[in-house]
């Protein structure tokens, strides 16, 4: 008895023509979106940067840092000790026996001059 119809093989080629076509229009479109996809998220960094730039571009430029403070003056050299305090020091070194007559008069005469 003859069957009616596509044999076998003719059936299970014509599906693996179809099976391996299926596969290979998807590949290609996942390819294709794939490029689309990384095409539109260039243009979006592109937009991004120029944004970025832009934004720089209208910020006004920042102001000069101040000048340095200048120098502090110099410190004064200390004010000699009050001459009076001085001469009463050396009389009390005088009297306490630290400094002979000779000395506690050069000391004093030392003082005086300057």
């Amino acid at each position: 008895m003859r069957r009616r119809g596509m044999p076998l093989m003719r059936v299970a080629a014509t599906t693996a023509v179809v099976a391996g076509t299926a596969g290979a229009v998807s590949h290609h479109q996942q390819q294709k979106y794939a490029g689309q996809e990384a095409a539109g998220q260039q243009a979006q960094d592109q937009a991004y940067q120029q944004g970025v730039a832009d934004a720089q571009a209208q910020q006004p430029a920042a102001p000069p840092p101040p000048p340095a403070p200048a120098a502090p003056p110099p410190a004064a050299a200390p004010a000699a000790p009050d001459l009076t305090a001085q001469l009463q020091q050396l009389a009390q070194l005088h009297t306490a026996g630290v400094l002979s007559d000779e000395e506690f008069a050069q000391a004093k005469q030392k003082l005086l001059a300057g």
